[in-house]
C-alpha cells in the first residue's frame, strides 16, 4: 500500500514541478511578471510553449489518477499489479514532461497513452 500512497503524493507534486521550467522561461521573456503571470504564459513560445503544456497537462492527468487512487484504495484492490501501473504512471508523467520540453513529439503522444491506460486500468482491475 505505501507504493499507492507514494505514488499519488509524487503525481501531486508533478504539476508544481513541472512550473519550474515555465518559470524560467518566463524569466527569459524579460522578467517573471508576478502581476500577471498568465498574460505572461500566453506569450511564450517555443520552449517556453511547451514547458506551460506539460505543467498544464500535469494537473489534467492528476485528476483521473486521483480518481484511480481513489478507487483502489476504496475496493481494497492494492496487489502487485495496481502497483506496477501506479510506479508506471509516475515515470510515463515524468517522460512526458522531458519529451515534451525536447518536443519529442512522438515519444511524448506514447508515454502520454501510456499514462492514461495505467489509472484507467487500475479502475478496472479494482472493479473486477
Amino acid at each position: 500500500m505505501d507504493i499507492i500512497i507514494y505514488s499519488a503524493f509524487i503525481a501531486a507534486l508533478l504539476p508544481f514541478i513541472a512550473k519550474a521550467p515555465v518559470a524560467i522561461a518566463m524569466q527569459r521573456l524579460g522578467g517573471y511578471d508576478n502581476r500577471h503571470p498568465r498574460d505572461q504564459q500566453q506569450r511564450l513560445t517555443g520552449f517556453g510553449a511547451r514547458a506551460l503544456a506539460a505543467h498544464q497537462n500535469s494537473f489534467e492527468s492528476l485528476i483521473i489518477y486521483g480518481i484511480a487512487i481513489g478507487v483502489t484504495l476504496a475496493t481494497n484492490t492494492v496487489g502487485t499489479t495496481i502497483q506496477v501501473l501506479a510506479v508506471a504512471y509516475i515515470v510515463s508523467r515524468v517522460l512526458y514532461c522531458i519529451f515534451y520540453y525536447l518536443d519529442w513529439h512522438f515519444a511524448r503522444s506514447s508515454v502520454w497513452l501510456i499514462s492514461l491506460i495505467c489509472p484507467l486500468s487500475m479502475i478496472l482491475l479494482s472493479a473486477m
